[in-house]
C-alpha cells in the first residue's frame, strides 16, 4: 500500500479543485515512510481519497498533485503518455518552431519537469524530488518520442529547496560544446544551451519580441537588460534607425553582437554597452538623453515571499527611470518574470512609477508567455511572466 498524507481539515479544497501544490501546514500526518520523490495517496481528514501526488520531504511545498483518477497507476506508461500529450500540444500550437517549450511543469501535469528544445537538442531542468525520480524514465521517454542529438540538463536555484544537489551536463549523447544557431520569426540566433541563462534563451519572450518589433520602425531603441539581444535583433529587422543594448554580462553582449553579425546588421545601427541598468538610466536622465521605444526586460527580482517588497521598488525604479527618458508618444514594454509579484502588483507598480515621473501612460496591450508556456486554470501560478505596452505622452 502506497504511503498516505492526510489533511488537516479544512485544507482539502484546492487539492479537490485540482491544484497541484499541498503545502506543509496543510498536511496532519503522513502514514508510511515516503522516500523524497516517492508517489503518495492523499487523502481529507475525514478518510475522502483526493489525488496522487508525488511527496518532497525538505520542501514547504510538501507534495505535487498530479493525479486526479483513482484507478490510474502512476507507472512509466503514465508518464510517457503525459509527456507524449505535452508535446503534441506544442506541435499542434507551434507547428515546425525550431525552438521552443516542450513540458512546462505543473501547467502539463508533470511535476517540476522543464523540457526545452533547440532544433535537434534537448535541455532539461528536474526541479522538484518527484522529477529528480524520474530523471531517468524521462530521459529513456524523450529519446523514444523525439529521437534527439543529445539530452543535457541545466542546474537552478529551486532545486535547492527541494533539497537536491546541483545538477548540470549531459544526460544522453554529446551537447554542443559551442553555441548553436535557432531561428525565430525567421531571424537566427546563437544560443549557449551550456552556460546561458535559464536553459539558453528566453523562449518564453518568443511572441512577445515580434510584437514589439512592429513598433520600432524608423526609431531609436533602448534594450536594458538586453541579454544575448533577442529584441534588438527584431527591432532592427523591423527597420528601427539604432537599437542600444544594456547589460552587465560581457558574454552576453558578446552573443548579442553575434547575433547581429549573423543577421546581417551593419555595426552602425547598434551600440552595445556593458553597465548596471539603473546606474545608467540615472546618467541618461542626468543628461536629457531620449529614446523613442525603451524595453525593460529584467531577471527576476523576487526569488521569495520577503523579497516581494524590495523586488516592488526595484521595478518602481527602472520603469520611473525609463518612463523620464522617453519622448513624447514613446512606447515603453516592460516586464516582470517574478512570479511572486502578480499581475495586479505590476501594474500597480507602473501606475506608481508614472505618478512620480509626471508622465501620462496609456497601456496599449497585456503581454504574457508564449502558448509554450500554458497556464493550466486550476493552477494560477504557471502565469509569471507578465508585462505591459505602454504609451506615454
Amino acid at each position: 500500500m502506497r504511503p498516505r498524507l492526510i489533511l488537516r481539515p479544512g485544507k482539502e479544497k484546492p487539492v479537490r479543485q485540482r491544484h497541484p501544490w499541498v503545502f506543509e501546514g496543510a498536511v496532519q500526518h503522513v502514514e508510511g515512510r515516503p522516500g523524497s520523490g516517492d508517489v503518495v495517496d492523499v487523502f481529507s481528514t475525514d478518510g475522502r481519497w483526493l489525488a496522487l501526488a508525488e511527496f518532497s520531504p525538505r520542501s514547504q511545498i510538501r507534495a505535487r498533485a498530479f493525479c486526479w483518477e483513482p484507478d490510474r497507476p502512476a507507472d512509466a506508461g503514465f508518464w510517457r503518455e503525459r509527456l507524449a500529450a505535452s508535446i503534441a500540444r506544442r506541435r499542434q500550437l507551434l507547428p515546425g518552431a525550431d525552438a521552443c517549450r516542450l513540458v512546462f511543469a505543473e501547467s502539463d501535469g508533470i511535476p517540476g519537469l522543464i523540457v526545452d528544445h533547440y532544433g535537434p537538442h534537448l535541455v532539461v531542468q528536474n526541479l522538484t524530488a518527484g522529477a529528480e525520480a524520474r530523471r531517468k524514465q524521462t530521459v529513456a521517454h524523450l529519446l523514444e518520442l523525439l529521437s534527439p542529438a543529445s539530452i543535457s540538463e541545466r542546474d537552478d536555484p529551486v532545486r535547492q529547496k527541494e533539497g537536491l544537489r546541483q545538477a548540470s551536463g549531459p544526460l544522453w549523447g554529446l551537447p554542443p560544446a559551442a553555441p548553436i544557431t535557432v531561428v525565430e520569426h525567421g531571424l537566427r540566433f546563437q544560443v549557449d544551451l551550456n552556460t546561458g541563462h535559464k536553459t539558453g534563451f528566453y523562449l518564453d519572450q518568443t511572441a512577445n519580441r515580434a510584437l514589439v518589433a512592429r513598433f520600432c520602425g524608423g526609431v531609436e531603441v533602448l534594450n536594458a537588460f538586453s541579454y544575448t539581444g533577442a529584441f534588438a535583433v527584431h527591432a532592427l529587422a523591423a527597420g528601427a534607425a539604432h537599437v542600444t543594448n544594456i547589460d552587465t554580462s560581457a558574454e552576453a553582449l558578446a552573443l548579442a553582437a553575434a547575433n547581429f553579425a549573423l543577421n546581417g546588421f551593419d555595426a552602425s545601427r547598434w551600440t552595445n554597452l556593458e553597465a548596471d541598468v539603473f546606474h545608467q538610466l540615472r546618467r541618461w536622465r542626468d543628461d536629457g538623453r531620449q529614446f523613442d521605444v525603451i524595453i525593460l526586460d529584467p531577471p527576476k527580482f523576487a526569488l521569495s515571499r520577503d523579497q516581494v517588497e524590495r523586488a516592488a521598488r526595484g521595478y518602481k525604479d527602472i520603469n520611473w527611470l525609463a518612463l523620464r527618458l522617453l519622448r513624447p508618444g514613446g512606447l515603453l514594454a516592460t516586464f516582470s518574470c517574478s512570479g511572486l509579484v502578480d499581475r495586479d502588483l505590476y501594474q500597480k507598480i507602473v501606475f506608481g512609477a508614472a505618478l512620480d515621473a509626471g508622465r501620462d501612460v496609456r497601456i496599449v496591450q497585456h503581454l504574457s508567455q508564449g502558448p509554450d508556456h500554458p497556464v493550466l486554470l486550476t493552477f494560477p501560478e504557471g502565469s509569471y511572466l507578465k508585462g505591459l505596452l505602454c504609451q506615454v505622452e
